[in-house]
């Protein structure tokens, strides 16, 4: 099978996007697929659709990982001879050739629903959930609506925009935590547990975004939980060595230790994964997903938010969970593209 595994992108998660495309690229290599692994935003200058498939090396193309997030303003700037808006040069026509496109962008122009808009629109299967589950499960503000609407408990929480001081609250309630609507990977995310760390916190939101949310601070254990066509998979515990699992923590080898099945009373890890399942359901997501969570001391459970386009490095969690019931990584990948061209009617792949 031909794939394209598209990475990289616009977003402040452009590294972290590319590692999981390497990983994702390599163990489709390895299962035998015919792969083509590129940079949705820089593209591939000279198009051959005999060559383009029959990459072997994935290194030359991924960007690694620093502590600090890039820039997307800086990236947006690169000039791109012969690209299609944000597509670069020949994306669109690799894509067309492919049988399936996997999707390995994280955060703007990648997991927020345009992208899969657009291959809807020109007929290009590709996995993962669609344009409307990924749009609205990308807002947070949105998905907190959603998770209220369906009875997951969540923290209290209120969008501001940069644009109306107004829809800031008078007097925050403090602790609390400010990040921006629709990023991901905690890039922007901070916890500001006085009047100067809160106008710092505000000032980092409003510098990646111009909606944010402000919501209550939870001190809690650090959990999510992966959902794979439908059913839940066992609950992880995220324990960063130190501080919150904030970018550095998320993507800096040695920095957290995960945990899997999570070591949490078992009705806690059945309700968590409940609402795992409720919330997949209600935000109409598809394939794969992974849902962040928090428990407290005393086992009350607070939902955060979801990933339609969960990482897939060498640290990310769905992996880990996966692993766990027994599914390997390219197994793993192999399943998410036979549901995918399932769901679309693309193919009759057992």
């Amino acid at each position: 099978m031909k794939i394209a595994v598209l990475a990289g992108g616009t977003s402040s998660e452009r590294n972290v996007s590319f590692q999981t495309g390497k990983m994702v690229a390599s163990a489709l290599k390895e299962k035998g697929h015919d792969i083509c692994f590129l940079d949705a935003f820089t593209g591939v200058p000279d198009f051959d659709a005999a060559t383009c498939f029959s990459q072997t090396d994935f290194d030359s193309v991924a960007e690694e990982i620093h502590e600090i997030a890039p820039d997307p303003a800086a990236l947006a700037r690169i000039p791109r001879p012969g690209n299609d808006g944000f597509f670069g040069p020949n994306v669109l026509q690799i894509c067309k050739a492919a049988d399936i496109v996997f999707i390995a962008l994280h955060g703007a122009c990648g997991e927020d629903g345009r992208i899969q808009a657009v291959f809807d629109l020109l007929d290009i299967p590709y996995t993962g959930s669609g344009s409307f589950g990924s749009q609205i499960a990308m807002h947070k503000g949105m998905t907190k609506h959603l998770m209220r609407e369906a009875n997951i408990p969540t923290p209290k929480g209120v969008c501001a925009r940069k644009s109306d001081p107004a829809s800031l609250p008078e007097t925050p309630v403090l602790p609390c935590v400010i990040k921006p609507c629709c990023g991901g990977s905690s890039v922007g995310v901070s916890i500001a547990r006085n009047p100067a760390e809160y106008e710092a916190a505000l000032s980092t939101a409003f510098s990646y975004e111009e909606e944010i949310l402000i919501e209550e601070y939870i001190k809690g254990r650090e959990l999510s939980c992966g959902i794979l066509n439908g059913q839940a998979l066992p609950v992880i515990e995220i324990r960063p060595l130190q501080g919150f699992y904030d970018y550095k923590n998320k993507y800096q080898p040695g920095m957290t230790e995960e945990l899997c099945p999570a070591e949490i009373p078992a009705h806690c890890a059945r309700a968590i994964q409940d609402y795992t399942q409720r919330l997949y359901q209600a935000l109409q997501l598809d394939i794969y997903a992974r849902i962040d969570f928090l428990l407290t001391e005393d086992e009350n459970i607070y939902c955060l938010e979801a990933n339609t386009l969960p990482g897939m490095t060498a640290v990310s969690l769905l992996p880990q969970e996966a692993a766990a019931v027994g599914i390997s990584f390219p197994d793993l990948c192999e399943e998410i593209i036979r549901l995918s061209l399932k769901k679309r009617g693309k193919s009759t792949w057992n």
